[in-house]
């Protein structure tokens, strides 16, 4: 009988798995979180309101691998039921009454709830989330639905010493015996999976929009002078937002804060807005890769995602795609029309050439990939607003966010409004950017060529190359004369440099422009003995990435001057991934004769970067230069089989990919098993399993 009940119990769960439970309403959601690193456990609790709107028997709620210790409906105990995907209550619920539902549980998420560095020597240890669609389930019995929005308010307890932030604004804290309790509020609802938290040594910079929204940027104390490059249009682009869409910002306020080895660029959490630290940088890699974009990117989900969330994946469209589009113009108010259109021309090309390579994707497609989301979806909404114009555009987006705000839509709920607004007949424009596969670069072409004179010259330009019998270097030198655009002669010096007159060359030295002289750092195969001053010239630079080309081409090119290009870039660490001084200390322990004293230090230094404590960027840095020029110790092993476990994907994807290569190598797979008994079951596991070491 009980083998009877169990395998009832397995068709209920696989019954109500991906189901929304349209016959109940969750609308308020009460969290008390105690968060325990030295296990990586949760204690918590939550007590949820709900009305049953029809009757019906059982109600169930996600919930990962979770123990619980009490259930209580409406204060009593209740039948329920759990495994390891969610907790199904049975009980008669009668419609139209409203109902408490308490929770006392405690978990050990296996993902989503990311523990750093507490079982390492690191100094800056933190607790951070990443829901990414429908994985708090993982650390709250919660809805991995989007469309069950609910009001959260959320109090975490934690060591005093450090800082709690999550959604919502924070009410007041309370401090216990070195134990100190934060209590956030939410005051809108919204999906479960834009739940969040970090925890971490933290300080903040606080400012006011024009509409006078808090916004909170968190910063580790010792970052403080990376504030004002890191956030730099913060605010400009918050007021251009509310400007620009309509719609006023929908939550009470706004944080955003750094964490490391984080999954992606950044999470949208409603009002707390989680991002990568690599993103934190100083004044000159501004200039190489800076927070803009993901900034803007992540506000404009606020609205477009947070707001208004999408009903189905078939509708991720309506999350991504408008999230990059309001990114670009708000880099459009930044940095000008011409940087806007040379962003989408570059997407419009790695768009092509996934059409032709036969792998070109619908934007309803729930299954498509990341490039197709974002910026084929940009894409169909610029294409959108020169269609049925501006004024309608922003009438028929004001339309949308108005009627769907703090619940769901789909694609077709966001094109009547479009429709409506415009008085258009969209069917046409949906067939060919929305329904189509193949991206359609003519139409493309035709908006770029409108919207940009750089880049219909660019066009022309190719035509005439293909064309003329004229010399290469005087058709490319006529563009170029013809119009100063930094993105159309950088793109040039990229292309043709080969065919760039030595004269030219020399005017982009002597133009001091950044861009410019960054693009001939990284386009020189080789350099010239009669330019050599001048390319020496880019070491100086305000540019961490030119600096970093330069200083190995030169290397390379000028072995007799080596000592001397190490000794003006010694000093230098560059971007936050340390690209500059990474290759530094690699050429200077490559260099004969070069400060052979301090030759070990140097090997110490480069070594100890592929260290747990490090970030993912610096880890990945240091396997690669080690690989290819000096080889691994012992430590530098055990950190590439410690990297195979890591939480990132993509971090743990490429050290494995490098370890298989390593144990296809006999000495190396000698030496990896050599260090088992040094490794962790986990780590074992791996190896023995995986890579089939003995």
């Amino acid at each position: 009988m009980k083998h009877l009940l169990y395998i009832l119990f397995l068709l209920v769960v696989s019954m109500v798995h991906g189901q929304h439970q349209d016959k109940v309403n969750f609308f308020k959601g009460k969290i008390s979180l105690g968060i325990h690193p030295e296990n990586k456990s949760i204690q918590g609790s939550v007590n949820y309101s709900f009305v049953a709107l029809e009757k019906v028997d059982s109600v169930f709620l996600d919930a990962k691998n979770m123990r619980f210790f009490s259930v209580l409906l409406n204060n009593k105990k209740v039948k329920y039921k759990t495994d390891d995907q969610r907790l199904i209550l049975y009980k008669k619920l009668k419609k139209n009454k409203k109902y408490s539902l308490q929770l006392n549980y405690r978990v050990q998420p296996k993902q989503t709830v990311y523990f750093i560095g507490w079982d390492s020597s690191f100094p800056n240890k933190q607790v951070w989330t990443q829901g990414q669609g429908k994985y708090t389930s993982h650390w709250l019995p919660s809805f991995d639905d989007m469309t069950e929005k609910v009001i959260f308010d959320m109090e975490i307890r934690f060591d005093k010493e450090y800082e709690v932030i999550a959604n919502g604004v924070l009410q007041d804290t309370l401090t216990v015996d070195g134990v100190k309790t934060w209590r956030y509020s939410m005051n809108k609802p919204m999906s479960s999976y834009l739940l969040a938290f970090a925890i971490g040594d933290y300080e903040k910079k606080e400012l006011s929009t024009a509409t006078k929204i808090p916004v909170e940027l968190y910063y580790y104390p010792q970052d403080s002078a990376l504030v004002a490059p890191t956030y730099k249009y913060t605010q400009e682009i918050f007021d251009f937002f509310e400007k620009e869409i309509g719609v006023p910002y929908p939550w009470q306020n706004y944080k955003q804060i750094p964490v490391r080895d984080f999954l992606y660029a950044g999470m949208e959490n409603t009002s707390a807005t989680i991002f990568s630290d690599a993103y934190m940088i100083d004044s000159i890699a501004f200039k190489d890769r800076n927070f803009v974009s993901v900034n803007a990117h992540e506000m404009a989900h606020q609205w477009f995602g947070n707001l208004v969330t999408q009903e189905s994946s078939g509708s991720h469209w309506l999350h991504e795609g408008f999230a990059t589009y309001y990114a670009l113009l708000a880099e459009k108010e930044i940095f000008g029309t011409e940087y806007y259109y040379w962003k989408i021309y570059e997407s419009a090309k790695q768009l092509t050439e996934l059409s032709v390579n036969g792998q070109g994707e619908s934007l309803l497609d729930p299954t498509a990939s990341s490039l197709t989301f974002y910026e084929k979806g940009a894409w169909a909404l610029h294409i959108l607003r020169e269609d049925i114009g501006e004024s309608a555009f922003k009438e028929g987006v004001k339309r949308y966010l108005r009627k769907f705000s703090y619940k769901n839509a789909n694609i077709e709920a966001f094109l009547a409004e479009m429709a409506a607004g415009s008085g258009k007949d969209l069917s046409l424009f949906k067939e060919q950017w929305l329904q189509e596969k193949i991206f359609p670069f003519n139409e493309a072409k035709e908006s770029l060529k409108k919207g940009s004179e750089s880049l219909a010259a660019l066009f022309n330009l190719e035509q005439e190359l293909i064309t003329s019998p004229a010399n290469r270097s005087v058709t490319i030198q006529k563009y170029w004369n013809k119009l100063a655009v930094p993105q159309l002669r950088s793109h040039l010096v990229k292309t043709y440099y080969k065919s760039l007159p030595e004269d030219l060359i020399k005017d982009i030295f002597n133009s001091q422009d950044i861009m410019l002289r960054q693009a001939i750092a990284i386009a020189a195969p080789q350099i010239p003995i009669g330019l050599k001053d001048e390319f020496e010239s880019l070491l100086e630079d305000h540019s961490y990435i030119t600096i970093e080309h330069m200083l190995y081409k030169l290397w390379i090119n000028f072995p007799q001057d080596r000592s001397d290009y190490l000794e003006k870039t010694k000093e230098i660490v560059g971007l936050p991934n340390k690209n500059v001084r990474m290759l530094w200390l690699t050429l200077a322990l490559l260099t004969k004769d070069f400060e052979p004293n301090n030759t070990a230090g140097y090997f110490k230094e480069l070594s100890k970067y592929t260290a747990p404590e490090f970030g993912m960027e610096v880890r990945q840095n240091a396997f690669q230069l080690l690989r290819d020029t000096l080889g691994f110790t012992d430590n530098n092993l055990l950190d590439l089989i410690n990297a195979s476990q890591h939480h990132s994907w993509q971090f743990k994807k490429f050290s494995r990919n490098m370890l298989k290569e390593l144990l296809g190598q006999k000495e190396y797979r000698k030496r990896i098993i050599s260090l088992s008994e040094k490794l962790n079951e986990a780590e074992k596991r791996y190896i023995i399993n995986n890579l089939g070491a003995e």
